[in-house]
């Protein structure tokens, strides 16, 4: 990755993490916290990494995304609209009644691969898409967005035993390690370390990096793309509310909509 690329993701995970702002403000509800965190990632993967369409957003041919933690709703839609998926004026509509974009993301939106919302479904689903890439769409790659307070979840586990079991090295999981879920510190709830070797033990191709770190991420996909044999899982260590700093280290805020102050005060951090 150049310095050019570099400096014009970088702008774009701030318009993502802009919009999301404003999205859940004018909502009065969602998740900003989740979805900052997301913000670099989604920006490498949607103006960089993955393969799609928007005049055609079911095309056989497209790469997947399936964002298992749903509730980071806002930088998925932030993503798409930015991209070109659907017009950007549907952000003001988030979770109204009748809105195209409603709290969690749902197939009828064009652009999103999965319905979710309950969490731990999500790398099943990935998994039953890239056995059936494997099969019918040789070179289709599928991405699985988890959180970790997601994994949790036992399901989760289930589908990490199967995916090796079927050498899908077209899947690749990224674990959103921000560690904070909705009700505190990850590591105060229900520990996870030692979270990399959990998933070595499960044989997949596990690759720590800074999620808001481009080179490592492209490195990571990069590395995850020459592995064969294997899933890959990318551990990407965040920052809950990255970019905004009124939600650094304020897991009460989890499922908080900035208010008008915070708001500003956001918007100015972010600027480009």
């Amino acid at each position: 990755m150049n310095e050019q690329d570099r400096q014009a993701l970088e702008r774009r995970a701030r318009q993502l993490r802009r919009d999301v702002l404003q999205m859940t403000y004018e909502a009065q509800s969602g998740h900003p916290g989740g979805s900052c965190s997301l913000a670099d990632l989604m920006a490498y993967l949607y103006f960089y990494r993955l393969r799609y369409d928007t005049a055609s957003p079911k095309s056989p041919s497209r790469d997947r995304l399936v964002l298992s933690k749903g509730h980071a709703a806002p930088v998925l839609y932030a993503a798409l609209g930015e991209s070109g998926f659907f017009p950007k004026e549907e952000f003001s509509r988030l979770r109204k009644i009748g809105s195209l974009l409603q709290g969690h993301p749902c197939i009828a939106i064009p652009g999103v691969d999965a319905t979710t919302g309950s969490l731990g479904l999500g790398l099943s689903l990935g998994t039953g898409m890239a056995i059936a890439a494997k099969r019918r769409q040789p070179g289709v790659r599928v991405h699985v967005i988890l959180g970790d307070g997601e994994l949790d979840e036992g399901q989760v586990w289930e589908a990490a035993m199967a995916a090796p079991r079927f050498a899908l090295d077209n899947l690749v999981a990224i674990i959103d390690r921000n560690r904070y879920q909705n009700d505190g510190a990850t590591e105060e709830i229900l520990p996870l370390e030692p979270l990399a070797d959990k998933w070595r033990a499960f044989r997949w191709n596990v690759i720590e990096i800074d999620g808001h770190n481009f080179d490592e991420i492209d490195e990571a996909f990069c590395r995850a793309d020459r592995t064969k044999g294997a899933p890959t899982l990318i551990l990407a260590h965040t920052v809950k509310g990255k970019g905004a700093s009124y939600l650094l280290d304020q897991p009460q805020l989890h499922y908080t909509p900035p208010t008008a102050e915070q708001l500003a005060g956001a918007l100015r951090e972010l600027a480009d």
